[in-house]
């Protein structure tokens, strides 16, 4: 049984989302041309607000179309390391988007997107908080690739080893 069309739809596009953000996250912060890294900037700025109400939607969605049952024979340690992987997932979707917002605005730095749309800030320029939030957005940066890398992992295994119909159920729906 497969995710819904929905469920697809939100899942391929917070990939898209996040095959943006990181590797232009982690190119802004090198010793690269200002022009460049001022584009790379307000582009991860813009997008960050897309990720976290993309994830809140997503959330809400799943709450009332709940996953596909997994298959009979897929081992209980299985069952629940692809529940773990998958909270964390979210969990960590959510961290790194609203540390990215408070590290920002915190920051007094702008967010061109949200102030365009008349957007204002919810928090004032507080650098502590603005330093607390940046270290949080780094360090969860490490526990979001380590489980990126696991849920890629389990689905390579699903899908060329196991070969058990896991990966159909989310493949992209076109």
């Amino acid at each position: 049984m497969r995710y819904g069309r929905v469920s697809r739809l939100f899942h391929w596009i917070t990939v898209l989302l996040i095959l943006v953000m990181i590797p232009v996250g982690l190119t802004m912060i090198q010793e690269i041309p200002r022009p460049l890294q001022d584009r790379l900037f307000v582009l991860h700025k813009g997008l960050g607000p897309v990720v976290l109400l993309v994830v809140v939607l997503r959330l809400g969605w799943r709450a009332f179309h709940p996953a596909p049952p997994l298959p009979a024979d897929l081992p209980r340690l299985q069952r629940g390391a692809a529940a773990v992987v998958h909270a964390g997932l979210y969990l960590l979707l959510l961290v790194m988007a609203t540390s990215g917002y408070v590290r920002v605005t915190t920051g007094g730095y702008p967010i061109e997107a949200l102030n365009a749309l008349g957007i204002p800030p919810l928090f004032g320029k507080h650098e502590t908080v603005s330093a607390v939030a940046k270290t949080v957005h780094a360090t969860a940066l490490f526990a979001l690739l380590a489980l990126i890398a696991a849920h890629i992992g389990a689905a390579v295994w699903h899908g060329l080893v196991r070969r058990d119909g896991i990966v159909r159920r989310m493949w992209p729906p076109l």
